[in-house]
């Protein structure tokens, strides 16, 4: 399956700085990567807070980052900042090419998201009728992987831990050294297992990213009351046929409790056992 992804950025890094640029900024660890594969990284802030979530790919001496256009003024002024005196070009190739997701469909030039998902890149003048304009599918294969995003709305609220991008080091590496937030999110990790993770939910109404998450039994709600703020976000979502999906982080002790939408009156959300 072919799917033309909608609304996602392409920059191009280049210059013999690159690699030590990204290796600086990000999170992964960026000398790991080949041409094949697509890498997670997160670039934070000094608070450890995620400003958004890359999609990295190495194509011999550069490198491509794909991400959500509604980030882009935001996310592309901020590392223009820190090329400073440093060879490396960022370039928006966003019209030059369009991004192709494939689901349990192979290519020799596509990189590698996990088992069943890849991405391929290609002229924007190469499209033909096998490619669905539709993106939906993508996104719940993203969501049954459990693969997550930051929006604008979103970006500057979580950290790595929360999207489970610590996990077997899927986003983070431990042991690549310093990056912006560094400190706060290796703390945070030593400190022991965090408290909020990203779980997978379903509804039969709608949601939007940047919805909270309610539990009305919880010690917060129920010591706080109307001023209670919620015990997770919504950080990704789809309608799929007839019900809605979503990755959101959670507390993780109110897992087993009911989770509700914004209010206690709000749509419930049901758990999905994919872990």
């Amino acid at each position: 399956m072919k799917l033309l992804l909608n609304d996602r950025t392409l920059i191009k890094i280049s210059g013999s700085d690159s690699e030590l640029f990204l290796q600086n900024q990000l999170s992964n660890n960026i000398n790991k990567l080949d041409n094949s594969k697509i890498q997670f990284n997160v670039y934070c802030q000094h608070q450890g807070k995620i400003l958004v979530l890359f999609w990295v790919m190495r194509l011999n001496d550069y490198f491509i980052l794909s991400f959500p256009a509604e980030l882009s003024e935001k996310v592309t002024s901020r590392l223009q900042m820190f090329v400073i005196m440093s060879d490396v070009v960022i370039e928006d190739i966003s019209e030059q090419y369009n991004q192709i997701g494939l689901i349990n469909e192979s290519h020799s030039n596509a990189y590698s998201m996990n088992e069943g998902m890849s991405l391929l890149i290609v002229s924007s003048g190469e499209m033909n009728k096998e490619i669905n304009h539709n993106d939906d599918e993508w996104k719940k294969a993203c969501i049954d992987s459990q693969i997550p995003e930051i929006y604008l709305n979103t970006s500057e609220k979580l950290v790595p831990q929360m999207l489970n991008l610590d996990i077997d080091e899927l986003g983070v590496s431990f042991s690549k050294g310093c990056y912006p937030g560094q400190e706060v999110v290796a703390r945070l990790h030593y400190l022991g297992s965090a408290k909020r993770r990203l779980f997978s939910f379903r509804a039969d109404q709608e949601m939007s990213v940047g919805d909270s998450l309610f539990c009305a039994t919880s010690k917060n709600a129920l010591a706080r009351g109307d001023r209670y703020k919620g015990s997770g976000i919504v950080v990704s979502k789809v309608k799929y046929n007839s019900l809605f999906y979503c990755l959101a982080t959670l507390d993780v002790d109110l897992i087993d409790e009911e989770i509700t939408l914004n209010n206690k009156n709000g749509p419930k959300l049901e758990k999905i056992n994919n872990e």
